[in-house]
């Protein structure tokens, strides 16, 4: 049995901790009411969360679907103090079509002249996975935010006032909690769509982070354990109720050209990312962009991302926040 983690509200609004058997049963967690304080807890213990989370006998059966039709379910992580949450990823880990790698290859090896993107896809194509004990080849890297960053399902995702496209990333990210000791130690795996600005991206690639700085959406639980070899799911984008766009999203090593290892080695190598008591979302990638075919997303289209082995996907509706001008002042 894969243990699965949900965090919601009441009714009442009391927070509470749901575990979630592979069949979709769901109980409280009675040992604490948050992903975070139950993982400080299987740390303490020395425990997995699993192991933590039963510790107590679990209790009241609760009813996920309602929750999320009610709009009770939260993101799957937070933190009480947003600003030790810190939103990563990584870009230009998966692999396209067998036709789109041969094509790459083939310019390559004619010595054409490639870009500064193609040149990093195919450094991780050649050196993404690397064998045991080796670290391969470094994947393009961003910041995202901090936890204020994090939008759970249900919730808007709102792009600035300036922003120039809102699209739909949908991918997988880890979760990681640093210990005492500078250690991090993964969570687990969440649904996620790295909401970002294609327009500006596509302007001019050394644009990329600021198309990056913007929320995120993490979907409704936490999957413990490895991640599947082979993850399919499918993105959809619905406009007044109809899905106007659609396509499958492929994730997992089987289908990545870095391993999750490489990933996390190049995060996680610089000390900053290793303060304890902070949380790590760090994501790994797509490959599926609806902006890519052409689409072009409206405010009030609707994202909705699933994929097995999670059980619930994750719905979100494109918004975009007011003008708010700035001023610097000297003081």
């Amino acid at each position: 049995m894969v243990l699965r983690f949900v965090q919601l509200k009441e009714k009442d609004g009391a927070r509470i901790l749901a575990a979630v058997n592979d069949s979709g049963l769901a109980r409280k967690v009675e040992v604490a009411d948050t992903l975070l304080a139950l993982a400080q807890a299987a740390l303490a213990a020395g425990a997995t969360l699993a192991e933590a989370a039963q510790a107590h006998p679990l209790g009241a059966e609760v009813d996920i679907p309602a929750a999320l039709a009610e709009g009770r379910v939260l993101a799957p992580i937070d933190h009480p103090d947003p600003a030790h949450l810190v939103l990563t990823g990584t870009g230009l880990t998966h692999l396209g079509s067998a036709e789109g790698r041969d094509k790459m290859h083939k310019a390559a090896q004619a010595g054409e002249q490639l870009t500064d993107s193609m040149r990093m896809f195919l450094m991780g194509v050649e050196g993404g996975k690397p064998a045991d004990g080796q670290v391969g080849a470094q994947p393009e890297w961003f910041y995202k935010g901090d936890g204020s960053h994090v939008v759970g399902h249900g919730a808007p995702l709102t792009s600035p006032a300036f922003a120039q496209d809102g699209g739909e990333e949908p991918e997988i990210a880890g979760v990681y909690l640093i210990g005492a000791d500078g250690t991090p130690y993964r969570l687990g795996f969440c649904l996620a769509n790295e909401f970002s600005d294609h327009v500006i991206e596509r302007g001019n690639y050394l644009w990329l982070a600021h198309s990056k700085l913007r929320q995120a959406a993490l979907g409704p639980e936490l999957l413990t354990g490895d991640l599947p070899a082979d993850v399919r799911g499918a993105s959809k984008i619905l406009r007044d109720g109809k899905v106007v766009w659609e396509k499958p999203f492929l994730s997992g090593e089987a289908n990545m050209s870095h391993t999750i290892a490489n990933l996390e080695h190049h995060h996680f190598k610089y000390d900053i990312f290793r303060k304890p008591g902070d949380v790590h979302v760090h994501f790994f990638g797509t490959t599926t962009l609806s902006f890519s075919e052409g689409f072009q997303t409206k405010v009030g289209d609707v994202f909705e991302i699933g994929a097995a082995p999670f059980l619930y996907p994750t719905s979100n509706a494109l918004a975009q926040a007011q003008d708010k001008p700035v001023t610097v002042r000297s003081l």
